[in-house]
């Protein structure tokens, strides 16, 4: 790993989206339009206080899945990413790179959908703030991560949005945001627990209700943690470094 590439691939990556309005569209406005449809909907009901957390978690992560898998299957198609790996670019360089560039926009857009939930939807947090903020940008971070290894194995991009189903998909049906885990069947709440999203629902619930310490929340954080380097790491060692 060099340090002074990858940052240049942040570098890039960055101005890349800022000349992008649809992306940066993406990316800021539509899960918080999404989450305040959900408020509208159940709006004067309770329900969006209780489901309102695994919203949080929901959008970004599914919208930091698509956009970064796809656009690093562009640098594949369009032969970016064979030439820059033709020079002395690592795919750990060119995979941090992509990291780190959209983890910092993820800090934007996690401060952005948490704002817009607690002060303009009205959502209850009776925890602390910058604890849901740090959950939330973790949560979106995985997403990135995510999306960075499924365009690994992804050959275009009807591919890498074929990989939802496999790599999405059943996080959300079992990570808790239509029933809660601790209610599913065993075999499926086992399941569950190996699926980052479910800790990551699981860590804002409980800041979002207080109903746990600290201790639990940083477990919960470490797991999620764990899978995001786990997911950079499996990526850069199966990136090809040829267009198909």
């Amino acid at each position: 790993m060099n340090v002074r590439r990858t940052l240049a691939t942040t570098s890039r990556v960055l101005l890349q989206v800022r000349h992008d309005p649809r992306t940066v569209g993406l990316l800021l406005i539509v899960p918080s339009a999404l989450i305040g449809l959900v408020a509208w909907i159940f709006a004067d009901t309770g329900v969006f206080d209780y489901i309102g957390p695994a919203m949080i978690a929901l959008f970004p992560f599914v919208m930091m899945f698509v956009i970064t898998s796809i656009t690093t299957l562009r640098e594949r198609q369009s032969g970016t990413l064979e030439r820059l790996l033709a020079l002395p670019t690592s795919n750990l360089d060119f995979i941090l790179g992509y990291t780190i560039a959209f983890g910092l926009l993820a800090i934007v857009q996690s401060a952005v959908i948490v704002g817009f939930a607690v002060w303009v939807c009205g959502l209850e947090i009776e925890g602390s703030m910058w604890l849901l903020l740090a959950v939330t940008i973790s949560d979106a971070v995985l997403g990135t991560a995510l999306g960075l290894l499924a365009s690994a194995f992804a050959q275009t991009e009807f591919q890498a949005v074929q990989f939802m189903p496999a790599f999405v998909f059943p996080q959300i049906l079992l990570g808790g945001v239509f029933l809660a885990r601790e209610t599913m069947p065993d075999v499926l709440h086992a399941i569950s627990d190996w699926l980052p999203l479910s800790h990551a629902i699981d860590a804002l619930n409980a800041v979002a209700r207080d109903t746990e310490d600290a201790g639990y929340i940083g477990v919960k954080l470490l797991i999620v943690g764990a899978f995001i380097v786990g997911s950079i790491v499996l990526g850069a060692i199966t990136l090809r470094r040829r267009t198909p």
